[in-house]
């Protein structure tokens, strides 16, 4: 798989080198110092190794060709691996692949596939489906021959792992685990959310409730309203046809008696005292005329005062103030005896009256010039309205009880007029007869007339009252209130029963207002809000089954880690032992799982630590087990420094002839070897290199014998490496 290698400006090479890899295995070979380890540490780099000291650096700069007295710096260093994909060992759809990075002085790197800028983590999934993992097993750098015998159990079992080619594995897992744990975030943050929705949908479904509720008010209102303002329409519309047609008749009949009354009381036709008594009695009668009319007209003013009064009355039913300063009971006493004794000492007359009347006022007016008056600020607008009113009011009724005294009066005058009248010569006693009846009818009609008008105001204010309800009915319950059939015949039912029905709607009005409005706001918000929730559930039941899916993959991937782990784990097992017996001419060797310890719970510091148990069981570690012949050793550490170089070298190959990795790097593992393990050594890579690709630096000439291409790597003055090779092969051909 792999053809070549390109190396611009990293370390000594500061010019392009390219290494073609052409044989199974190839050698670079060298003096100290002149760059051969640069080769390993260049593919290193550009798959991806992040850690400055396995390159032999401290940062970023000192991968980059630092100049010389003949050769400028660079400012970047480049490293790019081509490979043969032609079986798509790696999982792209290309025929070659070239994996490249390149540093910069200011310790950025940039990595790129085939030409297009990619992540480390693509470039390290890439690698990992073609069994080159990250741990770097397949490349054994200058004095690590042993580092996986120094390696700690965990990182032994990570390169193990690595070398098994399980780490595609550890990759899916590790996304499925990072995408558990965003689900798991996901479900608490979509839990949190319905812990924050929870008391408002409750209150929001309150509150619907409470509207269902005013819907039902608001339902009995429209019915009573319909019926109350149907019976009503037709009660107002009967009595006004009923009060206007009885008024055009009393009107007719008054224009008769005032018509017969003016012939018969014709001046001409009667004598001096008929004419001067007559004049007496109509003096008398226009009088009471008056006076009746004056009556009528205050007492529809007192209605209409009494009805505005009921109206502000019911206004001011919430205020709270006092209508008047605190009065001693004594005060109120004093009052009442103050008016009682100026009412007593009113005569008959009608100027003893109004002037018992004027001290009554000039006493109540110094009593509230004393206590305050009702304008005091005090007292609400409502409160001073009403007041005002209610002096209003009293005043008329003062001036009505007047006016109905006058009219008694006159009416007395009158008597006593007609009495005249009746003593008058038995000559002129039929006609003044006459005169008195029509006298009488015509006053007779015109009390009926002014009834009557007085009956037409009341009704002009029972139907402002009415259209005063109809709006505020239509504005509690809607336009349906007023949606009602006219009654062509009013039911057959006292009217005290059409009272009380007012009264059961007032009620249901003040019952429905507080309950609130229509609430459509509200309604529309619970709505938005139970779709939220109902979102948020559904969410969450999506999440629960999408992390239930993914603990069940990881459980799956486990298990089948697990198995390819113990497989290969058997497989490498076998390869090690007879690679260590071929090494070492007899003897031992096999990879055992981490025997773990067993804690006792009362060191254990938290729950979390139990939890964490299970996990640490599946992730032993690996120890090596060595038996060597003639020699008992205990421990790797006995071991001598040419023995850990045998079984490092008996391990990797091991490891690679299980499964095989596209290349292998070898830095001069064999430098440790005598001439016979050299051999032996020989003998292994010419085997391996049946399944891999090997890159071999040494300074063993048997080593160098076992290759088909050696790359040598010089240095000049100028401290740049630079390379010539020899094809084997061609040689041979040369020498023939």
């Amino acid at each position: 798989m792999l053809k070549r290698l390109e190396i611009v400006g990293f370390k000594s090479f500061a010019k392009k080198t390219v290494l073609d890899f052409a044989n199974a295995t190839t050698a670079i070979v060298g003096p100290n110092g002149s760059g051969k380890s640069n080769v390993a540490e260049a593919f290193r780099f550009a798959l991806g190794e992040q850690s400055m000291k396995s390159m032999r650096g401290k940062r970023a700069e000192d991968l980059i060709w630092g100049g010389s007295h003949s050769v400028p710096r660079s400012n970047r260093a480049s490293v790019a691996i081509v490979f043969d994909n032609s079986r798509r060992e790696f999982k792209i759809d290309f025929d070659e692949v070239s994996i490249e990075r390149a540093v910069f002085r200011d310790g950025t790197s940039e990595y790129s596939i085939n030409g297009s800028r990619v992540r480390l983590r693509d470039i390290e999934e890439l690698l990992a489906g073609a069994n080159i993992g990250e741990t770097g097993h397949h490349i054994i750098s200058q004095g690590e021959a042993d580092r996986i015998l120094l390696a700690s159990p965990r990182d032994r079992r990570a390169m193990l792992e690595d070398a098994l080619g399980l780490k595609v594995y550890e990759f899916k897992k590790q996304e499925a685990t990072r995408k558990l744990e965003k689900t798991e975030e996901n479900i608490a943050q979509i839990n949190s959310l319905r812990r924050e929705l929870a008391p408002h949908l409750r209150f929001l479904e309150n509150q619907v409730k409470k509207l269902e509720r005013a819907d039902a008010l608001r339902t009995d209102l429209v019915g009573l309203a319909q019926t109350y303002f149907a019976i009503e329409d037709a009660y107002l519309a009967q009595e006004k046809e009923r009060v206007i047609g009885e008024k055009r008749d009393a009107a007719e009949r008054l224009a008769v008696a005032s018509a017969e009354l003016d012939r018969i009381a014709d001046p001409k036709s009667a004598d001096h005292e008929t004419v001067k008594r007559t004049e007496a009695l109509r003096k008398a009668e226009r009088e009471v005329s008056e006076l009746s009319a004056e009556r009528a007209t205050l007492s529809r003013d007192i209605g209409r005062l009494e009805g505005a009064l009921t109206e502000v009355k019911r206004r001011a039913t919430s205020a709270a103030h006092e209508p008047y300063a605190k009065v001693s009971r004594e005060e109120l006493e004093a009052l009442h005896s103050e008016v009682v004794r100026q009412a007593e000492n009113a005569g008959n007359s009608s100027e003893s009256l109004r002037a018992a009347l004027d001290a009554i006022k000039r006493t109540i007016q110094f009593f509230f010039s004393r206590y305050g008056s009702p304008s005091d600020e005090k007292f609400s607008e409502e409160e001073n309205t009403a007041f005002r009113l209610e002096q209003e009011r009293t005043a008329l009724a003062e001036k009505y009880t007047t006016v109905s005294a006058d009219l008694e009066r006159a009416e007395t005058s009158r008597a006593r007029a007609r009495e005249a009248m009746v003593a008058l010569e038995e000559t002129g006693r039929d006609i003044r007869r006459h005169i008195l009846d029509f006298a009488q009818a015509k006053a007779h009609e015109e009390g009926e007339v002014a009834k009557y008008e007085a009956r037409e105001y009341e009704l002009g204010v029972l139907t402002e009252e009415l259209e005063r309800d109809k709006r505020e009915v239509l504005a509690i319950g809607g336009t349906a209130a007023l949606s009602y059939a006219s009654l062509s015949q009013l039911p057959s039912e006292d009217r005290k029963t059409q009272e009380e029905r007012q009264r059961i709607l007032e009620r249901t009005k003040i019952r429905l207002e507080e309950a609130g409005g229509t609430g459509e706001e509200l309604r529309q918000e619970h709505k938005e809000v139970s779709e939220r929730e109902a979102f948020l559930a559904t969410e969450l039941d999506d999440l629960a089954k999408s992390a239930a899916g993914l603990r069940e993959l990881i459980h799956d991937l486990d298990t089948e880690l697990q198995k390819h782990f113990s497989e290969g784990l058997a497989k490498v097992n076998a390869s090690f032992g007879e690679y260590f017996a071929l090494m070492f001419g007899g003897g031992g060797a096999r990879l055992t799982l981490e025997e773990p310890d067993e804690p006792d719970e009362d060191d254990l510091e938290s729950e979390e630590e139990m939890d964490e148990l299970p996990k640490e069981k599946e992730r032993q570690g690996i120890e090596i087990a060595v038996n060597l012949p003639k020699k008992k050793v205990r421990s790797l550490m006995q071991l001598s420094g040419g023995e850990r170089a045998l079984t490092s070298i008996a391990l990797i190959f091991a490891m690679s002839q299980v499964n095989p990795p596209p290349f292998l790097i070898l830095d001069e593992t064999d430098a440790a070897l005598d001439e016979a393990n050299s051999r032996r050594y020989g003998d292994m890579i010419e085997n391996l290199a049946k399944k891999s690709q090997l890159i071999v630096i040494t300074h063993n000439r048997e080593t160098m014998s076992r290759t088909g291409i050696l790359y040598g790597v010089t240095m000049g003055g100028d401290g740049v490496s630079k390379l010539l090779s020899v094809k084997f092969e061609e040689a041979v051909q040369v020498a023939k």
